[in-house]
Formats: C-alpha cells, sequence, structure tokens
C-alpha cells in the first residue's frame, strides 16, 4: 500500500464526497443550527436537533478553518450552529440538553454528559476560529461543569440506586483525554499536562486490564474489575479511539514508553474485537466470551471502524509496528467497500454481521458530521506524514 496514494484517496473522499454532503442537506439557513436525521439522498426525516451532534458539526467546520483552510464557507456554517447552540442549547447556565425541537425548544433533559463535552470542544475550535472571546468563555465554563460532574455524570437523572453497586464509565476519562488537547488554547498548557497525566493514569492504571488485555467499559470506584454484565463489558471501538488518543498524548509528553503501551493495548483490542468469521468489528463483546445483554452486540459500525483505522496507522506512523499496518490495510479494505456511498455520499452507519447495509440513513439520532470527516481528516493528515509529503 503507497501511503502517498491513501493520503490522495482520503482527501477526496473528505472534501468532495463526504463535507459537501453536509453543507448541502444539514443547513437550518431558517432557525439555525443543523438537520442531522438524513436519509440516504440527504432528505430530512426528522428536525430534532441533538446538542452533541450540533456540537459536533460546529467543532468540524471550526477545525477544518482553523487546519486546513479559513475558508469563508466553513466558519459560516461553524457559526450558523455555534449562535444556535449558545442561545437554545443550554439552561442559561451551561447545563446542556440533550435535544432540541428544530426552533430550539428544548426536549430532553441535560441528562448527558456528552453534551456538555462536545459543547466545551465545540466553542473551543469556534473560538480560535472566529476569534471570540464569549465563545472561549463558554468553552471554559462548560469544562468547569464537566468537571464538578466526573464522579456522577447524570447527577439527579442517574437511575441507579445511589450505593448498591456503585461504576465508574470509560466514556467520560476517553473523552477528556482528547477534549483537553482540543481546547489547549482555552485551558493554558500548564492545565492541559497535568489534566492529561491525570486521564493517563484513569485510563491505564485503572480502566485497562492487564489480566485480559484489554480496556473494561465499567470498572469499580476502586479501579477493580465488577464481574458483571457492565463490568465485563468491551466496546472495541471506544478502546481504539482511546488509545489514539493516548498516542496523541505520548506524542505531546515525549513519553516513548507509553506510546509503545498505547499501540500494545491498540492491537490487542482490535485482534479481540475483529469477527474472524465474516470481518469487521464486533459492536459490543465480553471480556470473558460470555453473552452480552446489548442485541446488537453483532453490528458493524461505522464509527468502530474508522477509529480503527485512525489508531493503527497513527501506531504504524508512531512505531513502524508492522501489525500495525497490516490492521490498518485490513480495516480499510472492509470498510471502505461496504460503508462509503459512491452515488450520494458521506458512509452509511449501520451493517449487520455479514457487511449488509441494515439502514440507508446517513444521520439520525446517533450519526452526525463527525467520525467520517474526523477520520477522512486524521488519515489524511497522518498518511501524508509517514509518505513524506
Amino acid at each position: 500500500m503507497q501511503f502517498s496514494k491513501i493520503s490522495t484517496l482520503f482527501a477526496s473522499e473528505l472534501f468532495e464526497n463526504v463535507l459537501p454532503f453536509w453543507l448541502n442537506h444539514s443547513l437550518d439557513r431558517e432557525h439555525g443550527g443543523y438537520f442531522t436525521c438524513l436519509d440516504r439522498d440527504g432528505r430530512v426525516y426528522d428536525t430534532d436537533k441533538f446538542i452533541w451532534l450540533q456540537a459536533r458539526q460546529v467543532w468540524m467546520f471550526s477545525m477544518l478553518y482553523n487546519k486546513v483552510e479559513a475558508r469563508k464557507e466553513w466558519l459560516d456554517t461553524a457559526l450558523l450552529g455555534g449562535e444556535f447552540l449558545k442561545k437554545y442549547g443550554h439552561d442559561g447556565d451551561f447545563n446542556w440538553y440533550f435535544s432540541l425541537t428544530k426552533k430550539g425548544e428544548p426536549l430532553v433533559q441535560p441528562y448527558n454528559i456528552f453534551s456538555y463535552t462536545f459543547a466545551a470542544m465545540a466553542f473551543g475550535q469556534l473560538a480560535k476560529a472566529a476569534n471570540n472571546s464569549e465563545y472561549s468563555d463558554i468553552a471554559l465554563k462548560t469544562y468547569e461543569r464537566i468537571l464538578n460532574k466526573q464522579d456522577n455524570p447524570k447527577g439527579i437523572y442517574n437511575k441507579q440506586v445511589n450505593g448498591t453497586r456503585p461504576l465508574r464509565n470509560f466514556s467520560l476519562p476517553m473523552i477528556l483525554s482528547n477534549l483537553t488537547l482540543e481546547i489547549e488554547d482555552v485551558l493554558g498548557s500548564d492545565r492541559v499536562d497535568a489534566l492529561s497525566n491525570q486521564v493517563i493514569k484513569d485510563i491505564l492504571d485503572d480502566f485497562y486490564m492487564p489480566e485480559f488485555g484489554l480496556v473494561a467499559e465499567n470498572i469499580n470506584f476502586d479501579g477493580t474489575f465488577s464481574d458483571t454484565f457492565d463490568g465485563r463489558l468491551i466496546n472495541p471501538g471506544h478502546g481504539l479511539e482511546a488509545m489514539w488518543f493516548v498516542m496523541d498524548l505520548a506524542e505531546r509528553l515525549d513519553r516513548p514508553d507509553l506510546m509503545e503501551k498505547a499501540v500494545d493495548i491498540a492491537l490487542q483490542t482490535i485482534e479481540y474485537g475483529w469477527d474472524k468469521r465474516y470481518g469487521g468489528i464486533f459492536y459490543f463483546m465480553d471480556i470473558k466470551s460470555n453473552p452480552t445483554q446489548q442485541l446488537e452486540w453483532n453490528q458493524k459500525l461505522w464509527w468502530v471502524h474508522i477509529e480503527a483505522m485512525i489508531a493503527m496507522l497513527k501506531g504504524f506512523y508512531h512505531t513502524g509496528h508492522p501489525q500495525c499496518r497490516d490492521w490498518f490495510e485490513k480495516v480499510f479494505d472492509y470498510s471502505w467497500s461496504r460503508f462509503r456511498d459512491d452515488k450520494y455520499g458521506e458512509w452509511y452507519g449501520y451493517l449487520d454481521r455479514y457487511g449488509n447495509i441494515q439502514l440507508n440513513l446517513k444521520g439520525g439520532k446517533w450519526k452526525g458530521c463527525f467520525h467520517v470527516p474526523r477520520g477522512l481528516y486524521q488519515c489524511w493528515d497522518i498518511s501524508k506524514k509517514i509518505s513524506g509529503q
């Protein structure tokens, strides 16, 4: 595989196939923000707006403006969502709702911490793109909200009985490992370094289970393994995504030991998660190979495979490990032939175990303008570096 050709392929897919789909179909120029419930050809089939997907799209176009090219269209698109979120996305005290009507009326209370994390990420990048201190303040205040909610992210909306089986979930430390770097301009480098070391400890000392060689989705608060449905749960996509976040931290902190560990864990994760009969990466698994409680465990999802490609490419770039290159090629071949849509653009999101398309949608309640374009950007950038461009 020639990485110079791969970089050109990723760039073409990003700028000519995926981004035009969202620019042409998702912008709500009447009310602000974006429609994310888009059918195969871009038709809007539901107008509800989900905060974390609104914020992810703000981040996406802000990031492209900051890192690729200062295109007015990209900044205008980011501002369309940013202003909508600033006005309607929270309760006035930066508690971010889960969803809104198309006009911005709140539908679901602020129970989901990822509305907060992606709002902080969005406004951190938008502040830089728009040179706007108000956006920086929103990012910082939201980030403080997140830190204050770490021990009980859902707060009053937590349905678990307090004290019976308290578990820590991996998703928040995982997101924080990336979020702290994303909003460094807001937090400052000293604080980012301190926070980075803490999330590295959380991920590798607590959630990583060396006896299994895998990252658990839920652990006891003392860092030990919980032999329960939730404690045995493995999400290979999360593990792979987290490891490329850790690789970025290792690069920043100049820690080759940390880089090697992240690559090793990524390789263990993809080996465990790969469907050896039909190909692709499972959505959910049990760390002891028991049946899972998630009935969709054997689906093949777009974001899992994209995060795997990023992790394997970064691992190869930083360490030259041949297994990373081999796995990248394997996941690339699977993904490129199954998720892409040459006719209408963007990628399908949901395949069954056999690799057949389950839903024609390109966006919905959980899929928006994020994993595909971010992954294409990351793979384009890394493959350019590998090929010396």
